[in-house]
């Protein structure tokens, strides 16, 4: 005689645990649960402190981004010193533009002399993007989410917003933050540039109204932490 236990109910992640038969683990958070599951667990506890998904995933941001303020702050000065460069990059480029190798390293030299790291901008980008998709699956599979209210017209965080407006004022704050960071780019990139914005908003119209949220505290948190370094620079500059 075999002995069979069915389940038949929601892929609740804590009323499965509480079966004991570790059907929790049926659950996917994808390629990123390593990141995913803690954050689940993280946000669930914001949920019971505050009663509302909307403001978990605020807090949750906000938890997210504390371990990254350092790097991001040192990101900042690193392309503010690419920007304050650019007139002697510009000459090494016309002095050497024959010789691609001499060109390469006396770029490298300037580099080193003003300690810049070229590649300092991205770096906290990249290491946000598992954040960014392991949330992304979680809003998408976590039962716990659907119908999960924040305020206002938002009534499902695990669907679209149906008025478009956290994406559209996500994409305002993108511009915002790109104007306030300093950039090394010439001004045909920095044109191109302005239009990531634009594309950010439309593929963000139809995601989860809870991602677009995160997203959006996210950037408010980079604005806010870019006027503070702006305005350390200027007065070490003065």
């Amino acid at each position: 005689v075999n002995d069979f236990i069915v389940y038949a109910g929601p892929k609740e992640h804590d009323k499965l645990k509480e079966l004991n038969l570790g059907l929790e683990h049926i659950i996917d958070f994808g390629f990123f649960s390593i990141i995913s599951r803690p954050l689940f667990w993280l946000l669930k506890k914001f949920y019971a402190v505050s009663g509302n998904y909307g403001w978990a995933i605020i807090l949750l941001t906000i938890i997210t981004r504390i371990p990254f303020i350092p790097l991001i702050n040192k990101s900042q000065k690193s392309m503010k010193k690419m920007q304050d460069i650019q007139p002697k990059m510009a000459e090494i480029k016309e002095k050497y533009k024959k010789d691609p190798q001499r060109m390469q390293k006396e770029t490298m030299e300037l580099y080193k002399k003003y300690k810049v790291n070229p590649l300092g901008g991205c770096l906290p980008m990249l290491l946000q993007i598992p954040v960014f998709f392991a949330l992304y699956k979680i809003l998408s599979i976590a039962i716990e989410l659907r119908g999960a209210p924040f305020m206002f017209w938002v009534n499902d965080l695990s669907d679209k917003d149906p008025y478009y407006v956290l994406p559209i004022v996500m994409g305002i704050t993108m511009v915002i933050t790109q104007k306030m960071t300093p950039s090394s780019a010439d001004p045909k990139q920095q044109k191109m540039m302005m239009l990531m914005p634009v594309i950010f908003t439309f593929m963000f119209l139809n995601f989860a109204s809870g991602l677009v949220l995160y997203w959006l505290v996210n950037n408010i948190l980079g604005i806010i932490q870019q006027f503070y370094v702006n305005k350390k620079m200027a007065k070490e500059a003065a």
